[in-house]
């Protein structure tokens, strides 16, 4: 089986170092730390999966690439027709851009995102056989592919271990106090020191699932939180707005329901 491969390692900047005011704790702790939130997010998330639908490496690779600045459900939706029309690297690229931009329209970016699939599909057709690459050195030669893709194709069609950074594991993974990077290369590298390799790809999975039902971006529902014992975000990000406002939020919604459920006056 193909190995995982780590990022290059980079010197931190001072940007990225603590202040006084962060959350203080060991490399050890913080190590201990993650293993628990590992285990607190595989009791909260068990049947978190890969949330695109495909039903070969090739179909998982075109709907990680339309997914970007998309959500996964429109996604799903756009994908069955365009898999249907053309369902292997070669009946893709041999498709009529226009007709293949009309198609995947709703993503968002339609133009970019055509190029991109047929460009992968030709790349895979006259450089690879046909076949999905199973690396991933071979996977960033492909046009339009980056680390999240190549990461998301490897985990769920290889079974490589992967850390598929999208916009939810950058914010769930900050809040935590597990990187303090915003580069998602940066992000991935502190992650692979973190959490253990066998559960790279499903740990991805699970922080996405928590991030979108849970810690999400404006009003994180921290009262509700699996993780609570273990985030240090609600304690050192005490009044920014949307945080305690989770609190105070969800008796503001109580309030409103059973206002909603009194006779009116």
């Amino acid at each position: 089986m193909p190995r995982a491969t780590t990022p290059a390692r980079r010197r931190a900047s001072p940007r990225t170092r603590p202040s006084a005011a962060a959350f203080r704790e060991t490399d050890a702790e913080r190590r201990r730390r993650a293993l628990r939130i590992v285990r607190k997010l595989a009791a909260a998330y068990p049947d978190a999966r890969c949330a695109l639908d495909y039903r070969t490496p090739f179909q998982l690779l075109v709907a990680t690439i339309l997914s970007a600045q998309c959500t996964d459900k429109k996604v799903n939706e756009v994908t069955p027709a365009l898999f249907a029309r053309w369902p292997t690297p070669e009946a893709l690229a041999a498709a009529p851009p226009a007709e293949v931009e009309a198609m995947i329209r709703p993503t968002g970016f339609y133009r970019q995102k055509a190029r991109a699939i047929q460009s992968s599909a030709r790349d895979i057709v006259e450089r690879f056989g046909g076949r999905v690459p199973n690396t991933m050195e071979e996977l960033l030669s492909l046009h339009g592919v980056a680390r999240k893709t190549a990461n998301v194709v490897l985990g769920n069609a290889f079974g490589v271990p992967g850390l598929t950074v999208d916009t939810h594991m950058k914010r769930v993974n900050a809040r935590l106090g597990l990187t303090r990077e915003e580069d998602p290369v940066k992000i991935e590298r502190d992650l692979m020191e973190l959490i253990p390799q066998r559960e790279w790809t499903i740990y991805s999975h699970r922080v996405i699932h928590h991030g979108r039902v849970c810690c999400i971006a404006q009003r994180p529902r921290c009262e509700a939180c699996p993780l609570a014992a273990d985030c240090p975000w609600p304690r050192t990000h005490a009044g920014v707005r949307g945080v305690a406002p989770a609190r105070k939020a969800a008796a503001g919604d109580a309030a409103r329901s059973a206002a909603r459920r009194s006779p009116r006056s």
